[in-house]
């Protein structure tokens, strides 16, 4: 193991020999580490948290701390972080409350950028991005190949659905839609499809087309909700994309974003 001699390791936390321990890093008990970890200088890691395999973590980064939560009272609580992510400098992620799960997690392929924040009970999905200076509060849900924008708070409970897109100082309170492209206005709105990255990921035409008619019907009809849903719901092959759309609308609790 490569570990410079400023660092202070509990001996209870686990660490292959394959990771590199930069200077000034702190990591604590309970704390395991996956292979190939890198921890470049100057970064904190509190238990009982979970990582797994190479994943980068850049100075000043305080990973698995106590969550941001006046009834916290010191429960073991966890944090969970998968494969392959990137946690830039000054980012936060907490652990869990014992309201809340006990459990925040982060998946895998991930990059959290500068300064972001990752509050207590929050469910990170795989291949997103958190950009500088996002925050989201607690229990915020943010599902597999979204992009959060550069300085967005995320009201807590919030959920952000698959292959969204959440533009720049956007301040989010509701849920924001599968596939969609939301940014802040004179008020925040969900301005359609977003197609850019759908067609990054592979996403066939007639796929998009199928989730561009179901954003018509919901966003630019004079349907209201519940009568978009109805009318997306007897269209015959309306593909699983919209499918996934028209379930996350029916679990929301906080109402989305149109």
């Amino acid at each position: 193991m490569s570990v410079h001699p400023t660092a202070i390791i509990d001996p209870r936390a686990k660490i292959p020999g394959s990771c590199k321990i930069g200077p000034y890093c702190v990591i604590g008990p309970d704390v395991e580490l996956g292979e190939k970890c890198h921890l470049v200088s100057h970064v904190i890691i509190e238990g009982p948290t979970k990582i797994g395999a190479d994943n980068g973590f850049f100075p000043f980064s305080s990973i698995g701390t106590a969550p941001q939560d006046l009834s916290y009272a010191g429960e073991p609580t966890r944090l969970e972080i998968g494969d392959h992510n990137k946690i830039r400098e000054f980012v936060t992620i907490n652990r869990g409350t014992v309201k809340g799960g006990g459990l925040t997690r982060v998946g895998n392929y991930t990059l959290i950028m500068a300064y972001a924040h990752i509050a207590h009970d929050c469910v990170i999905g795989d291949h997103v991005i958190v950009a500088n200076a996002a925050t989201l509060g607690g229990h915020v849900t943010v599902e597999d190949w979204v992009v959060v924008g550069a300085l967005c708070p995320v009201h807590h409970f919030v959920r952000i659905g698959t292959h969204s897109f959440v533009g720049g100082g956007t301040t989010v309170t509701r849920d924001v839609l599968p596939f969609s492209k939301t940014a802040a206005g004179r008020n925040t709105h969900a301005f359609g499809l977003n197609t850019l990255g759908l067609e990054r990921r592979g996403f066939t035409k007639e796929r998009i087309r199928k989730i561009h008619h179901a954003y018509k019907v919901l966003l630019a009809s004079k349907l209201n909700t519940s009568q978009a849903l109805e009318k997306l719901r007897s269209e015959p092959d309306q593909g699983e994309d919209v499918d996934i759309v028209i379930k996350f609308i029916e679990s929301s609790e906080r109402g989305v974003i149109k």
